[in-house]
C-alpha cells in the first residue's frame, strides 16, 4: 500500500520554521501598500479642491467609490484566490492597483477620478483575503490567528506610512507625483513577489498534478516527504463549491451571517475615522497639523494593538478578545464624546484618539484572524473575502451617515454613531460559534 502524508497535519502541529515566517513576511509586504494606497486620496484631496476649484464634498461620492470598490475587489478576489491559488490572487491585485494608482496622476477631473478610485479598489480589495488565508496556511495552528493578526496590522503601518511619504512629497511634487510614486511602488513589489513568494501548500495538495511541486515546497519547509508518498489534507477534507453559496450550507449559515454582521459594522466604525476624522477635527478648531497628528495617532494606537493582541489571542482565544476590544471602542469614543473636543483640549483628544485607534483597528483586524478560523481551505479566500466585502459597504455606508451624524449633534453625534455600530460588532460576536480556542497547543 502507497504511504501518505497529511499535509494539513503535518503543517497544524509542525515547526513555525524561517522559510513560513519569511512567507508571513512577503504577505505582510504585500498588505503594507493596501494600506498606503487608502491614504494617498485622502491626503490628496486638499490639493485638489485647490487646483480643481471644487469643495470638500464633490470628493464625497470618490470616497465612496473606493469604498464600493473595495467591497466588490474583496469578495472577487477571495474567489480568485480560491479557485486559481493565493499567489496569483495576492500578485494579480497588488499589480493592478498599482497600475491604476500611477494612471490616476493623470486625472483632470472628478468624474475621472472616481471611476479610477473604484477600480484601484478592486485591486486593493483583493490583497486582503487573499494575504490572509496564505498566512493562515503557512502556520501552524497555534500560531495562525497571531499571523494572520501581524499580517493585517500592515494596514494601519501601510497608512502611517502613506501619511510620511505624502508630508515629503505633496509640498515639493504634488499631488500627481504621489499617485504616481504611489502606483509604481507596488508595481516593484508585485515583480519582487513574482519571484519570491510560492503557492499556499494546503492549496497545492487538493491539485493531484502538482505534487511534485508541492514535494518541493514541503521540503523549503522543513516537511520531510517520505518517497513516493502519496501527498492528502484529511485535517479539512470536503469538496463542496468554491461558490458564495458555500458559506450558506448548513455547517457555515449561522457563522457566516453573524461574521458578515460583525464585519458590516466593525468597518462602519473604522471608516468613520479612516476617511473622516481630520476633516471632523479640523471642523471643531484643530489646525492641518493637529488633525494629522490625531489620525497619525489613531494609527499608531492601532499597530500597538495588533502586536500586543497578536500575543493574547493564543492564551485568550478570539471570543473574549474580540469582546473586550469592542467594549473598549465603545467606551473610548463615549468619553471622546463626552470631552467635547476643541482647540483647547486638543492634545488629551489626540492622546484618547491612540487608545481608540488600539481598539477599534486592533479589533477590526482580528476579525480577519476569526475568518480564517472559520472556513476550512477550501473555501477559506472566499469566506474572508465575502465577510470584509460585506463589511466594506458598511465602509460606504460611512460616507453618508457621518454628515447625518454631524448635522444632527456635531463632533458628539459623529463620535456616537461610532460607538453604536461596534455595539452591534459585539452582539454578534458574542453568538458566533467558531472562535479561535483559548491556549491553542501544537
Amino acid at each position: 500500500m502507497r504511504s501518505e502524508l497529511d499535509v494539513g497535519k503535518a503543517i497544524d502541529h509542525g515547526a513555525w520554521g524561517g522559510y513560513q515566517k519569511l512567507i508571513v513576511l512577503l504577505a505582510a509586504f504585500a498588505v503594507i501598500f493596501d494600506g498606503l494606497d487608502i491614504q494617498v486620496l485622502g491626503l490628496s484631496i486638499p490639493s485638489l479642491m485647490k487646483e480643481w476649484g471644487v469643495t470638500r464634498g464633490a470628493f464625497a461620492p470618490v470616497l465612496a467609490l473606493s469604498l464600493l470598490g473595495m467591497a466588490v475587489g474583496t469578495v472577487l478576489g477571495g474567489q480568485i484566490g480560491d479557485r486559481f491559488g493565493r499567489r496569483i490572487g495576492v500578485i494579480g491585485s497588488v499589480l493592478f492597483f498599482g497600475v491604476v494608482t500611477a494612471l490616476t496622476s493623470l486625472a483632470n477631473d472628478v468624474t475621472t477620478l472616481g471611476a479610477l478610485r473604484f477600480l484601484a479598489g478592486l485591486g486593493l480589495g483583493g490583497t486582503l483575503p487573499n494575504c490572509s488565508a496564505l498566512s493562515a496556511e503557512m502556520t501552524p495552528l497555534r500560531s495562525r490567528a497571531t499571523s494572520v493578526m501581524l499580517t493585517i496590522l500592515c494596514v494601519p503601518l501601510g497608512a502611517m506610512l502613506g501619511g510620511l511619504l505624502a508630508a515629503q512629497i505633496l509640498p515639493v511634487l504634488g499631488w500627481r507625483a504621489l499617485f504616481l510614486i504611489g502606483g509604481l511602488l507596488p508595481i516593484a513589489a508585485a515583480v519582487l513577489l513574482f519571484v519570491l513568494l510560492p503557492e499556499s501548500p494546503r492549496y497545492l495538495v487538493r491539485h493531484p498534478h502538482r505534487q511534485a511541486r508541492l514535494a518541493r515546497l514541503l521540503a523549503r519547509m522543513g516537511i520531510p516527504v517520505p518517497a513516493g508518498a502519496e501527498l492528502v489534507d484529511r485535517t479539512e477534507a470536503g469538496s463542496g463549491s468554491l461558490s458564495v453559496a458555500a458559506l450558506f450550507t448548513r455547517e457555515y449559515r449561522f457563522d457566516t451571517t453573524a461574521l458578515w454582521i460583525a464585519c458590516f459594522f466593525a468597518l462602519l466604525g473604522t471608516y468613520c475615522v479612516l476617511s473622516w476624522l481630520p476633516a471632523v477635527l479640523s471642523s471643531v478648531g484643530l489646525d492641518s497639523a493637529q488633525a494629522s497628528t490625531g489620525i497619525t495617532t489613531y494609527n499608531l494606537g492601532g499597530v500597538l494593538g495588533v502586536i500586543a493582541s497578536g500575543v493574547a489571542v493564543r492564551w485568550l482565544g478570539s471570543r473574549w478578545l474580540m469582546l473586550g476590544l469592542c467594549t473598549g471602542v465603545i467606551g473610548t469614543a463615549l468619553y471622546l464624546r463626552s470631552m467635547n473636543v476643541s482647540a483647547a483640549n486638543a492634545d488629551a483628544a489626540i492622546a484618547v484618539l491612540g487608545v481608540l485607534g488600539f481598539f477599534l483597528n486592533n479589533a477590526q483586524t482580528a476579525l480577519y484572524a476569526v475568518a480564517a478560523h472559520v472556513y476550512v481551505t477550501r473555501i477559506r479566500s472566499t469566506g474572508v473575502g465575502s465577510a470584509v466585502g460585506f463589511g466594506r459597504i458598511g465602509a460606504v455606508l460611512s460616507s453618508f451617515l457621518v454628515p447625518v451624524a454631524l448635522q444632527w449633534n456635531g463632533i458628539a453625534g459623529y463620535f456616537t454613531l461610532i460607538a453604536a455600530a461596534l455595539v452591534v460588532s459585539l452582539l454578534s460576536l458574542a453568538v458566533l460559534k467558531r472562535h479561535v480556542p483559548a491556549g491553542v497547543r501544537a
